[in-house]
């Protein structure tokens, strides 16, 4: 009879033999393959969406002021012109005729007021008729100048620089006071007006940037600033209107266009990472943080609190900390606790497919 002593030191060997050879048959988990990112501090905005209209800097219709035949055109369709430059001409025949009438007249009696004043000094004349001669030159000169009024109101120039849209008129045509001529726009700069609900007027302030776009150009961004604001809150919509300027070096942009805006209000310093590494719980956020060795890496699971978000990125409030590292590809396979390959680091300017590539090119 086998006594109870080595029955049971029998079975601790038995049990010793089982849980040796299983764990030698059952190989280790390897190691999840992950990309990861490091918490970032970055600026950051508040974002409010919005609907504008863009406006020339300066902007008319340039109309005739007197009504007379078009003799000559010197501009074409959409054509750049300086301030200063001749665009429509009149009939002015008459007026020249005039002009040089006038300027011989002017000519004739600076000659005798000259000579009148020299025979005053002499005593040989009266200031009677020195008043007389000064009379007469004054009124000489003044009809001069009401000449060469109404030839300048027979030239039409431009009073700013910038393009003019279609003409109106052909040469011959008879213009009235009123009728349209063309269009000028000054579009070096522009103006985008928009409304903003009235909540936002506590941070609405002028030099706030914006940031818009407009179908015609894709994702393209403009950026600006607010230069001012509408001195009253529409009471229909309970909305404010501001102005932001643009510049146009190219001159995409153009007067009556839609565009969509992005104005970036309340600028404050936070902490950033992708959207990718966002764990969606509930009402709760959580992230894989990454505890890295000398010799391997793990996880820990850790809530967040976020804030704002952005394309492709969001705000962090609470949790982690500037230079941690998180999950942002791999989280479905990767268990907290266990290994981690780090494949990769996102810096944020390659995708995921040059990431791998990297990769792939450097373990080769």
């Amino acid at each position: 009879m086998i006594k109870p002593i080595v029955i049971q030191f029998i079975s601790s060997l038995v049990i010793f033999l089982v849980v040796t050879f299983s764990s030698a048959a059952a190989p280790e988990k390897p190691a999840t393959p992950v990309i990861i990112s490091e918490v970032r501090l970055d600026t950051f905005h508040d974002r409010v969406e919005a609907l504008g209209t863009l406006r020339a800097n300066e902007s008319l219709e340039l109309t005739a002021t007197i009504t007379d035949t078009v003799t000559s055109i010197h501009f074409e369709d959409g054509q750049r012109v300086k301030a200063g430059d001749v665009l429509i001409e009149m009939t002015s025949t008459e007026e020249h005729a005039t002009l040089e009438e006038e300027k011989s007249t002017l000519a004739e009696a600076k000659k005798q007021l000259n000579r009148i004043q020299s025979l005053t000094q002499k005593g040989a004349t009266t200031p009677t008729l020195l008043d007389e001669r000064l009379r007469d030159y004054d009124t000489a000169r003044a009809r001069l100048q009401q000449v060469e009024s109404r030839l300048r109101d027979r030239l039409i120039l431009a009073p700013f620089s910038g393009v003019v849209g279609l003409r109106n008129i052909s040469v011959g045509a008879l213009v009235e006071p009123g009728d349209l001529i063309t269009t000028l726009d000054d579009d070096s700069m522009m103006k985008l007006d928009f409304s903003v609900p009235a909540i936002h007027l506590d941070t609405l302030k002028t030099g706030l940037t914006i940031e818009a776009t407009a179908p015609a150009f894709g994702k393209r961004i403009f950026t600006g600033k607010i230069s001012s604001l509408n001195s009253r809150v529409d009471e229909a919509t309970r909305s404010i209107v501001a102005r932001a300027i643009l510049a146009n070096p190219e001159t995409l942009l153009r007067p009556g266009m839609l565009m969509s805006v992005e104005l970036l209000k309340n600028p404050r310093k936070a902490l950033v990472i992708p959207e990718e590494a966002l764990l969606p719980m509930g009402k709760t956020n959580h992230v894989l943080l990454v505890n890295q060795t000398t010799d391997s890496a793990t996880t820990e699971k850790r809530e967040v609190q976020i804030g704002q978000r952005r394309p492709g990125e969001v705000e962090i409030l609470s949790g982690l900390s500037e230079g941690d590292q998180v999950v942002i590809h791999g989280a479905q396979g990767a268990r907290p606790g266990e290994p981690i390959k780090i494949i990769s680091v996102d810096k944020g300017d390659e995708t995921l497919l040059q990431m791998l590539s990297r990769q792939h090119e450097d373990n080769q």
